[in-house]
């Protein structure tokens, strides 16, 4: 493999891992996605260490270029469908909380309307 064809390869290769992480991120596997972006950290690390090669043909720019814009767009809809998760989290979050709130007051105001108006009733005619 030359140089040129090992710059390819690893867009190749970091294409397959974003599009096994968009299946996870796709079928809500999220687990298995975290897991996954330990991977496609190292495949984005291997391509960042080949860096721009000046001497790619125009065909080998033109697949570098193609297979680029499929990872970035594959990124986007990742990200996109955790950034939807992740409101989905936040909303639980607050009905939990809302939850909570309500059942600590009741829980406190147990009682405490019988309770007031026994201690403030009117005397009679004590």
């Amino acid at each position: 493999m030359t140089e040129h064809e090992s710059v390819v390869a690893r867009y190749r290769e970091l294409l397959e891992v974003s599009n096994v992480m968009l299946g996870y991120a796709r079928s809500q596997d999220w687990e298995a996605l975290i897991q996954q972006e330990a991977r496609y950290a190292v495949e984005l690390d291997r391509v960042r260490l080949i860096g721009d090669q000046g001497g790619l043909s125009e065909s080998e720019r033109q697949d570098q270029l193609q297979l680029l814009e499929q990872i970035l767009s594959q990124d986007a809809e990742t990200r996109r469908l955790l950034d939807a998760r992740r409101d989905e989290l936040a909303q639980m979050i607050g009905n939990s909380r809302r939850q909570q709130a309500v059942g600590q007051a009741y829980q406190g105001g147990r009682g405490g309307i019988s309770t007031r108006l026994r201690f403030n009733a009117p005397d009679g005619g004590m």
